[in-house]
Formats: structure tokens, sequence, C-alpha cells
């Protein structure tokens, strides 16, 4: 089994894994799994789904790529094809469900992991207040930035050659485009007389 670096980018984390599920090694597709699912739930959401159509679009997405598995022409296309997958299944069930829920701050932030120690109330209360500011901030970006936002947060180490390619846009606009809506967004942050960065 090919065991790649933790440091190495997500497309390369990604086609690793599939390589080594298609050749045998189920283990490899729970890994995939692991890897890819936070970035296509956020592909999903991107999209307008509402955080259970966005999980069914997800399983969804696997589901297809078990049948497809021998139709993908190279393990490093694995990425792209699942970005892909995810979006055109997202606007297949948005037609059909033909609603769009707003974001819901809870389904990225998840201030109390099972298992860890609790948070004083007001500490608690403070950062859910943060949270829902930023959210607020961050529903006014375009629909663009929003998406290229959530997938680079979600993506780990920078691969803008995957992330272009997943989104279909040049690999010479993720970097710039990335910095002008966090610059957006920090100054829409920054004009926000309740905003703290303490």
């Amino acid at each position: 089994m090919t065991m790649p670096d933790v440091e190495a980018s997500l497309s390369t984390r990604a086609a690793a894994a599939f390589a080594d599920y298609r050749a045998g090694d189920r283990q490899a597709l729970h890994t995939l799994v692991a890897a890819v699912t936070p970035v296509l739930w956020h592909v999903a959401r991107s999209c307008g789904l509402s955080p259970q159509n966005a999980e069914d679009t997800v399983q969804t997405t696997w589901l297809r790529l078990v049948e497809h598995a021998d139709a993908i022409a190279s393990p490093q296309a694995v990425l792209g094809w699942l970005c892909t997958t995810t979006k055109r299944e997202a606007w297949r069930v948005q037609r059909l469900a033909r609603t769009v829920d707003s974001v819901d701050t809870t389904d990225v932030f998840d201030l109390e992991p099972e298992g860890s120690t609790p948070h004083d109330p007001a500490t608690v209360a403070a950062m859910n207040d943060e949270a829902r500011r930023l959210w607020q901030h961050f529903v006014t970006l375009t629909p663009k930035c929003q998406q290229i936002l959530r997938v680079v947060c979600m993506g780990g180490a920078p691969d803008y050659a995957g992330l272009a390619d997943a989104m279909g846009v040049p690999i010479g606009s993720i970097g710039p485009t990335r910095g002008r809506c966090l610059a957006a967004l920090r100054r829409a942050l920054l004009d926000d007389p309740d905003w703290s960065l303490t």
C-alpha cells in the first residue's frame, strides 16, 4: 500500500489512495473517503444545499465513484472527478428541491468535539457570536469567493493544480482570487463595529 506523506497535497493523497483502491486494497477507499469528504461536503454546500442534502449528495458521489472507478482515466484525476460529480449531483438535487437554505454556522464549527474538555460558558458564547458574525459576512461574498474559500480552507496543503481542475478554473486564477476573497472578507470584518480580533 502506498503511504503518502502527511504533508502531501490533497490531490496527491487522493490519487495515491485511489490507485491503491483500484489495485485491490479495499481499505484505501476508507482513506480516500476520510481525506476528501470534507472538501466534497463544502462543494455541495457552496452550491446552496442544506446540510442534510449536502450529506446525501456526498454519499451519492461516493456511490458513483464505486460504480465508475474503472472509467476514471488516471488516479490523478480522481479529485477533480469527485468534485465535478458532487457539483452535478448538487445541481440535480437543487433543481428537485427548488430551495436554497441559508448557511448554518453550526455546519463547520464544532465547538465541543466529543471527548474534549468543556469550555467556559462565557467563552462558548463569545466563540458562537464570533462564528455567527464571520458567517454573516462570509455569505455576502460572491458565490465564487464562497466556493474557493470553502474548498481551500478544507483542502489541506495548497494544491492549486488540483483545485483548478476540480473547480474548472485556470490554475493562475486560484491564488489571486483567494487573496481578493480573503481581503474582501477581512475588510467586511474590520468595518463591522461589533467584530473583535481579540
